[in-house]
């Protein structure tokens, strides 16, 4: 690896991951790069990647992509969490919402004290003390620049390319038609030199981004890197997508129903739905998945049932020689808590914080590599929470899921949550304490313990608190618009 100027930098694959890359790029780095996007519109993308969580809107900001434009360009609406149905048991639902649960002591989190209050005859869901929790719901959501309310996005993930690559070709990135035929790669040193295309012109770069999906094209099948294997966490393997139309206002949130091998999401749209199945192949055939999938369906489909298979798992280096893997190419977890596009935005991130503008160097591709994994690694845990977690034992899969073994890392934190209530955010952790606590919970672990620092308040005291606390959000959600009204208004994408 020389020291050599990095400043052509060629991205391999469009969709997503691509335009975000060369939107970032461009608008951070843009001077100082040159920058090509390479893509065929023979080739398709993924393109199901519907629902988001809350760091986009950061990213966005970092990008200065105004909400309301984006919000009409991708028939976006807001999301405040995740409507879980039959998880925890057949009958049983429970919301991890997106905002903040009460309000902790440096010495312990809220839900200590509400664990007290439970004991003391205060009987109430922990969700009464959340307010997207409660405006979920509801139905509903309004924010404004003073607005300190927690929220993400559903959005039409093919549109949202289409906007990517306007604002990107606008910054002076270049557009390319083609399918890649060949990468080439340095004799002597193996980095990736050019891509040629099937009409035989030849792009070459300094630094390579991979976003052309599972298939890895440049990391994969050129670098050969390698790929480890989570199916052993994650069983599903394939999922079914079909658009439907809308039968009624959308809804704030994601909804994920667990059937009989895998689960089943909604996410509404402006103007349509999207639908899905994912499961695990080896417990249910495709045929059927697809038939339980329509039947579950509302409204008149738009598209076929689309067939995705996947493999769950990461490649071992997303960082190789001169090349860098975003989105699909680098690996996949699973779609169920909205992670895909937050990973493609914090790969990109990560690279522009160690961009090797003066040529790849060991220390900065290992660093790249250890930070990508440790984030995989929370994030799969976190995942494998919801499947792990669970008293359904009414099919094989959910055996399975129940009783296989799990990462120490996540033992670990099941078993402090159980023993003593606890739960943490781990340092450069995506989810935070008050998403694992509501998890845990929901998929069925009922701490033992919890802290006693809760007891040092009187009993009135704490029941004044936590009564105020209610009231007060209970009153603020009954303020709120509805939510498809709140969208008719701000970011309608028909008028």
């Amino acid at each position: 690896m020389k020291s050599t100027e990095m400043r052509k930098v060629v991205i391999a694959g469009g969709g997503t991951a691509g335009w975000l890359a060369a939107a970032a790029l461009s608008q951070q780095l843009g001077p100082l790069l040159d920058l090509t996007l390479v893509e065929s519109e023979e080739i398709g993308t993924v393109g199901v990647g519907e629902a988001s969580i809350p760091p986009m809107r950061t990213f966005h900001k970092l990008l200065r992509i105004d909400e309301v434009e984006f919000m009409r360009a991708t028939e976006a609406v807001f999301k405040l969490g995740i409507w879980f149905r039959n998880w925890g048991r057949q009958g049983h639902e429970y919301i991890h919402s997106f905002g903040k649960i009460g309000k902790e002591t440096w010495l312990c989190d809220f839900h200590h004290f509400w664990l007290r209050g439970l004991e003391r005859g205060i009987d109430a869901d922990l969700g009464a003390y959340c307010l997207e929790l409660q405006a979920t719901r509801a139905g509903r959501f309004a924010t404004s620049p003073q607005s300190e309310i927690n929220y993400a996005y559903h959005l039409d993930a093919g549109l949202y390319a289409k906007f990517l690559r306007k604002f990107s070709e606008w910054r002076g990135v270049k557009r390319v038609e083609g399918k890649i035929k060949e990468v080439r790669q340095h004799p002597e040193s193996g980095d990736i030199t050019s891509l040629v295309l099937d009409s035989g012109a030849e792009v070459a770069g300094d630094l390579f981004i991979d976003c052309t999906g599972f298939r890895g094209l440049l990391i994969e099948q050129t670098l050969k890197t390698g790929y480890e294997d989570w199916s052993h966490w994650l069983p599903c393997d394939s999922a079914l997508a079909v658009q439907t139309e809308a039968v009624g206002p959308a809804d704030p949130f994601t909804a994920s129903t667990a059937h009989e091998s895998g689960w089943r999401w909604r996410i509404a749209l402006q103007h349509r739905v999207g639908n899905g199945m994912v499961y695990a192949s080896r417990y249910i055939s495709d045929e059927d998945a697809r038939a339980s999938l329509l039947d579950a369906i509302q409204g008149k489909t738009i598209t076929e049932p689309r067939l995705l298979r996947f493999r769950t798992g990461r490649r071992l280096k997303a960082w190789n020689r001169n090349c860098v893997a975003l989105g699909l190419a680098s690996g996949f977890v699973e779609p169920l808590e909205s992670t895909s596009i937050h990973l493609i935005m914090t790969g990109i991130t990560r690279l522009m914080q160690l961009f090797p503008f003066n040529g790849v160097a060991p220390a900065v591709v290992d660093q790249y590599n250890e930070l990508t994994r440790h984030e995989l690694e929370q994030i799969r845990d976190f995942i494998v929470l919801h499947f792990h977690a669970t008293q359904r034992d009414d099919t094989a899969f959910w055996r399975h899921c129940r009783d296989m073994p799990i990462p120490d890392s996540l033992t670990r934190r099941i078993e402090l949550f159980r023993d003593m209530a606890w739960a943490w955010q781990g340092d450069g952790e995506l989810f935070r304490v008050d998403s694992w606590v509501q998890v845990m919970l929901g998929q069925g672990i009922q701490p033992k313990h919890y802290h006693h620092f809760a007891k040092t308040m009187k009993d009135e005291d704490l029941r004044q608190l936590l009564n105020g606390m209610r009231t007060s959000i209970r009153q603020a959600v009954g303020q709120l618009p509805k939510h498809q009204d709140f969208v008719n208004q701000y970011c309608n994408a028909r008028p």
